[in-house]
């Protein structure tokens, strides 16, 4: 049985699928509706702009990242807030692929975004939680380079060949390296 909910997705992950093919600005929604075999006033029953499916595909991610930082906001040191964002953020970049790659990449998803303001305000949060750890230009330098080489390692193209355990293995420790974080020590347990 085909139910709303079921088109919205199918909608959804079709018009990620196009942008991520086309870009945000080369993607038309008529573009969308053919590729579904709908009309484009089947889309506009779900969606009045292309903005506005930008925002339905980014909404998972985004709550995601809410979450990530309010939990890292409640951690007591700022070692421990920008380990704990680190590892989310990896964790996250890893499971989101193909959207982190437009979001990065796509001049025009910026654009769209930056009408947003909230969007815009939530994306500065986890620069701030990972620079605190080191105060000063130094702190703030390499929290971006950490945010935006994990962003950009993890939607590679050059890197599709490697499993998510290893990519979010291997770009947590390189995050860890450039902004001095140590990895929590693992507890043993008596056997």
């Amino acid at each position: 049985m085909i139910t709303r909910e079921n088109t919205r997705d199918r909608l959804l992950n079709c018009a990620l699928r196009l942008f991520t093919l086309h870009s945000f600005a080369g993607t038309s929604l008529q573009m969308i509706a053919d590729n579904l075999g709908v009309t484009k006033a089947a889309i506009y029953h779900h969606f009045k702009t292309r903005d506005d499916i930008l925002t339905a595909v980014l909404q998972p991610a985004l709550e995601e990242l809410r979450d990530l930082i309010a939990y890292a906001e409640s951690l007591r040191t700022p070692h421990a807030r920008a380990d704990a964002l680190l590892v989310g953020f990896v964790d996250m970049t890893v499971r989101h692929r193909e959207l982190i790659g437009i979001v990065g990449t796509d001049p025009g998803v910026g654009h769209a975004l930056s009408t947003h303001p909230d969007i815009a305000e939530l994306f500065g949060k986890p620069l701030t939680l990972l620079a605190a750890a080191d105060p000063g230009p130094a702190g703030e330098v390499n929290a971006s380079l950490a945010l935006s080489g994990i962003a950009c390692t993890a939607s590679s193209p050059m890197l599709t060949h490697l499993d998510d355990a290893t990519l979010r293995d291997h770009l947590l420790a390189a995050g860890r390296r450039l902004l001095g974080l140590r990895a929590p020590r693992r507890t043993l347990t008596a056997a």
